[in-house]
């Protein structure tokens, strides 16, 4: 099975946790005309990790890294689920079945249905395990 089709390349920027830092991230990124689809903000001593899914993750990278950011790349999968009490569960079980540790997520919620952004220790066999037990992922071409 080619799980590539299913990976999504997040950007992750690191940056003083302080005023502005944000603005001048979404900034760039809108100068560049560049969509930020999901993201989260993490904090640890005095430093912030925005990690993001945009639609043109190679654009974005090159502008933050040009404008004196620590930029990175991360596989992630996104994984569309019910929007019910016992989603999240059903996602996190699956897993948890497979040995596969989840090392950090964030997820946002639609219409149609939530979809949780996963970073795991083990990409292929999360998608394959997800796939198998009926799940639906969301393809690397819809970021």
């Amino acid at each position: 099975m080619d799980v590539t089709q299913y990976t999504i390349k997040q950007i992750s920027v690191f940056s003083e946790n302080k005023p502005g830092r944000l603005a001048a991230i979404a900034g760039a990124l809108q100068d560049e005309g560049i969509n930020i689809l999901a993201f989260s903000i993490a904090e640890a001593n005095g430093f912030g990790v925005v990690r993001a899914l945009v639609n043109k993750p190679e654009a974005a990278y090159t502008k933050l890294n040009a404008m004196g950011f620590m930029v990175s790349f991360t596989d992630v999968i996104a994984v569309k689920m019910r929007d019910v009490p016992g989603g999240l569960f059903e996602m996190a079980a699956i897993l948890s079945e497979a040995g596969i540790n989840i090392e950090y997520s964030y997820a946002y919620s639609g219409r149609e249905a939530a979809v949780l952004i996963l970073r795991v220790d083990q990409v292929d066999a999360a998608v394959e395990k997800i796939l198998a037990r009926g799940g639906t992922l969301l393809g690397a071409d819809e970021f």
